[in-house]
């Protein structure tokens, strides 16, 4: 079965390096990073597991279409009304240092200095950021009470087989609001807060 993430601005698939986007406040936005993990994947039918994907931990790269694309292997047809997962890396295998596959540092997503994993990065410009830069980057992480950012979603399924999963940035620009702030780069309150709006931008199609 394939779940398959689409990371959208106002449902339009977005484009990374040369396409502008346009916020309800006029500004442009045009986005140069945009990866995050997921992890913990599992089907659920009513409410209880139904099947638990192994070792799951997935970077999903807009600059790499293969990686938008999960594939889960299972050795019978399960019925199932939702799925679950999580946006971020758990904080076990944080503290269990630098692995390989999608967790390996070369993906450029592991704080050397932090010992632990960006659950989220995007990076971009925006014409209403703050002078003198352009530029924005929310590098979303950190698993050390009080600043957990790791995040659960569910979501009731569509399809039975194949279905995708949408995440709509426009959502999260309309929490952030760029004009006053434009960049976190290390756990902080900020980035517990912003990773739960985050969550809330996902939904099945």
């Amino acid at each position: 079965m394939k779940i398959s993430f689409v990371v959208a601005f106002k449902s339009i698939p977005i484009v990374l390096h040369d396409s502008t986007y346009l916020h309800e406040d006029g500004s442009g936005l045009k986005f140069e990073t945009l990866k995050f993990y997921i992890s913990n994947v599992q089907l659920l039918q009513n409410d209880v597991a139904v099947f638990i994907e192994q070792n799951s931990f997935h970077l999903i790269d807009i600059s790499d279409a293969s990686s938008q694309n999960i594939i889960l292997k299972q050795n019978k047809q399960i019925n199932f009304n939702k799925v679950r997962f999580k946006l971020g890396i758990d904080s076990i295998t944080n503290v269990s240092g630098a692995m390989g596959g999608d967790l390996d540092p070369t993906k450029g997503m592991y704080w050397a200095w932090q010992s632990g994993y960006i659950n989220f990065k995007m990076e971009g410009a925006c014409s209403s950021c703050l002078l003198p830069k352009y530029d924005f980057e929310f590098h979303l992480g950190g698993y050390q009470y009080p600043f957990n950012a790791l995040q659960q979603i569910e979501l009731k399924t569509i399809s039975k087989n194949n279905f995708n999963i949408v995440l709509d940035i426009n959502q999260f620009f309309t929490a952030v609001g760029l004009s006053k702030q434009k960049q976190i780069m290390s756990p902080c309150d900020d980035a517990v807060k912003l990773s739960s709006q985050l969550a809330n931008c996902f939904s099945v199609k």
